[in-house]
């Protein structure tokens, strides 16, 4: 599971944070000041920080810093009320890697945090397909922040449609991808995996191209 590291001294602000990024499947621990982010920073390896600047007995800009200092590269954003040009230079200099200014949609967060870890290496495996999202890393599935208990292979064609998404997939793409060369399966099968994802896409549809394959229309 993907985990956060916040730093943020509004606790109801920080509730809510929290409890929208875990729906969203992330792990997220928090800290209220600068001197407790930096202890909790060296003590567990963290996959995104996420930092307030203006937090007590040390700023976010001054803590980041010293992280950066240490040869700590882990992802960081910024989210500020400050929107002056030299608070916001002093952060890019301080080793952050994107800011969101407050308020900001959780939407917006999640596709930053994961924009800011493909940039420096990291490979998250969250497949956000609008309102549906599947982490591979605790193969959980979520539609509108609740999960959707399906198997792993539904799971997988989901992964196949969504890398291939405004393209024709083949039932030979779906057969390599759902089965290993000895083990059997049918047309029948494969039909209540694509339903099941039907069911999911809402708005979206699941086309059959006859002898060919589907496409996902959205």
């Amino acid at each position: 599971m993907i985990q956060i590291l916040l730093l943020e001294d509004d606790n109801l602000f920080a509730e809510t944070l929290i409890d929208s990024l875990e729906e969203l499947g992330y792990k997220v621990a928090h800290v209220d000041n600068g001197e407790s982010f930096l202890e909790k920073a060296y003590e567990t390896n963290f996959d995104i920080y996420l930092l307030d600047i203006n937090v007590p007995l040390l700023n976010g800009i001054a803590s980041l810093k010293q992280i950066r200092e240490t040869n700590d590269l882990t992802p960081a954003i910024f989210l500020t009320s400050y929107k002056d040009k030299e608070t916001l230079k002093n952060g890019f200099l301080s080793g952050c890697d994107d800011y969101l200014t407050k308020p900001f949609d959780i939407d917006e967060l999640h596709l930053r945090i994961i924009a800011v870890a493909k940039r420096s290496g990291k490979s998250f495996d969250v497949i956000q397909f609008e309102n549906i999202i599947y982490n591979s890393s605790n193969q959980t599935m979520l539609k509108n922040g609740k999960e959707i208990i399906c198997g792993q292979k539904a799971k997988e064609l989901f992964k196949l449609f969504y890398e291939n998404r405004g393209k024709i997939v083949t039932k030979e793409m779906i057969i390599k991808r759902l089965w290993s060369y000895d083990e059997e399966y049918s047309e029948g099968s494969i039909r209540v995996y694509i339903t099941t994802l039907q069911k999911l896409f809402d708005e979206k549809k699941i086309y059959s191209i006859k002898n060919i394959g589907y496409k996902v229309e959205y």
